[in-house]
């Protein structure tokens, strides 16, 4: 297909829409509201509901009750209010419900800042809602990646009957580029669900239920099969890119949009003839911990850690898997204030010449 000039929220909203979403409730809050805005009319287009909710406690449960009827259900916010949502997400995760959530994140704690940063990190690799459950969490570094992965969320959500998470700070949300637009999947799959509570005109009502409440000894039961389904997570589905590594002495640890400004100060930095790689998570849960954990350190003479949130916040993920087996270095940006190849390029020849952490 011919590719398209589309902002980052918009492009995601667009390939939500052929993904199959066909509903979609959400609040306003910078800097994600073009997500919303898009859906407004683009839904209708393809017989889906868009509903401006009053607010996202009050959007994530109609999302809730969406999903329960079967249908490929979304909503979007920033940091402020995925907060706001954590209850209704757990409860999507009790009720062994798939949904799709996307935060286009901002600068925190508090209200924060308006601006891109990426300091959503611990809550939606750690702590999304109560209860200790887990959620695929997906960070795209570029506009064609998060079409791709937006578009296949719902793969991944109605597979493992679970919430599914797309993290992007607000930098890619705002910026354009070009993407080829997927072709458009079959929303209506009704029967295809065996665990919906869904019915066509005139056929009877099934007896279904769906519940977030479970008996004690049944509770662990579950809790034990979604232990094992992360383990298959570990196993199967982690996606992470390997940059220049083979040789490598350094290894920048980034994902997103600080991979993509890592990126050209590793390139410049090969020039000069040191030898960098990078390490870039696609996938923030399950983490790409075989990626760190089968590095040279005989070879490695450190990992630098870099985030648009101070204090790092991935650097915890990172260090279980190295052991101590080489340092790691960080270096960020946070509030807002955007990380720039220049500063990004320094600051990692600052490290390899000088070893300052």
């Amino acid at each position: 297909m011919a590719k398209v000039f589309m902002k980052g929220n918009e492009a995601i909203a667009e390939a939500a829409v052929r993904g199959g979403c066909r509903f979609f409730a959400g609040y306003p809050i910078t800097p994600q509201n073009e997500i919303p805005e898009y859906l407004s009319w683009r839904l209708p287009e393809v017989g889906g509901t868009f509903v401006q909710g009053e607010s996202e406690v009050a959007s994530i449960n109609m999302v809730y009750g969406a999903a329960a009827g079967g249908c490929r259900a979304m909503t979007s916010s920033s940091g402020p209010g995925i907060s706001l949502k954590a209850e209704g997400i757990s409860y999507l995760a009790g009720t062994k419900l798939p949904a799709v959530i996307v935060n286009i994140s901002r600068g925190g704690p508090g209200l924060g800042s308006i601006q891109p940063a990426q300091s959503d990190y611990f809550q939606a690799t750690k702590a999304l809602g109560h209860g200790g459950f887990k959620v695929m969490v997906f960070a795209p570094a570029t506009l064609q990646e998060a079409v791709d992965l937006t578009y296949n969320a719902w793969e991944y959500a109605e597979r493992d009957r679970n919430p599914v998470m797309i993290l992007m700070d607000g930098c890619l949300g705002a910026i354009m580029e070009l993407v080829e637009l997927p072709e458009m999947k079959t929303a209506d799959r009704a029967g295809t669900k065996t665990w919906a509570l869904q019915r066509r005109e005139g056929e009877a009502r099934l007896d279904r239920m769906l519940t977030p409440y479970f008996p004690e000894a049944m509770l662990e039961y579950e809790n034990t099969t979604r232990g094992k389904l992360y383990e298959k997570w570990a196993e199967n589905d982690v996606m992470v890119e390997e940059f220049m590594l083979e040789d490598a002495e350094y290894v920048v640890a980034a994902y997103g949009i600080s991979a993509r400004v890592a990126k050209e100060a590793i390139l410049r930095l090969r020039e000069e003839g040191f030898k960098v790689g990078m390490i870039r998570p696609i996938t923030l849960n399950p983490f790409p911990k075989k990626s760190f954990a089968n590095l040279d350190y005989s070879q490695v003479k450190g990992i630098i850690d870099i985030e648009l949130a101070i204090p790092a916040q991935m650097k915890d993920d990172i260090a279980l898997e190295v052991k101590d087996r080489a340092p790691i270095y960080t270096y960020g940006r946070s509030g807002g204030v955007l990380l720039d190849d220049e500063s990004t390029y320094i600051a990692i020849k600052k490290i390899i010449e000088g070893g300052a952490k």
